[in-house]
């Protein structure tokens, strides 16, 4: 007689907005901990601070959010990951403040037992927050110029597409 199949406890998504530097391995390691002997795949992506273009280095990426509205946005977003494909447990970390030219922004880790359901969990996550979440980013050049960050065409266009692929029990089953 086989053994019926053990259903994953999700873990709701954990958000935080911060000052401070995080620490990638603890928290990758705590969401391994948190899902032990369910997730078969953990995908992280981490942002950092980089030249505004290659002839215009950047300085300071100073971030602001608007307290709240900003840690329920990201909480929905990750939720709406977690239905629309087999997630066991996420986490978000972002940071705010003046952040120096290499320094981590953003945190995203997806826990499944799929890897290609992790993969997708993770990249929605981060191409959504980057255009749903209030943030305001004021980006101070070498040169001391220094100029408000607007949203990308690029990646208005990307979370838009995630709104066009499908994701039904069926999807969720081919892509494990």
């Amino acid at each position: 007689m086989n053994a019926p199949a053990q259903t994953a406890t999700l873990s709701p998504p954990r958000v935080t907005v911060q000052t401070q530097d995080f620490d990638t391995a603890a928290l990758t390691s705590n969401l391994r901990q948190r899902t032990a002997g369910q997730a078969g795949a953990v995908v992280t992506f981490i942002g950092y601070v980089r030249d505004y273009t290659p002839d215009a280095p950047t300085h300071t990426l100073f971030l602001d959010h608007y307290p709240g509205m900003c840690e329920r946005e990201i909480t929905n977003l990750c939720q709406t990951a977690m239905q629309r494909w087999n997630i066991l447990d996420c986490e978000v970390v972002h940071r705010t403040g003046e952040l120096h030219h290499t320094e981590q922004i953003v945190y995203v880790g997806v826990a499944s037992a799929h890897r290609g359901q992790a993969f997708q969990a993770c990249e929605y996550i981060i191409d959504t927050l980057k255009t749903r979440a209030p943030f305001w980013k004021r980006e101070t050049l070498d040169s001391g110029k220094q100029f408000w960050v607007q949203q990308r065409e690029s990646d208005a266009r990307r979370t838009a597409s995630w709104q066009q692929q499908p994701s039904t029990a069926q999807d969720k089953e081919q892509a494990s």
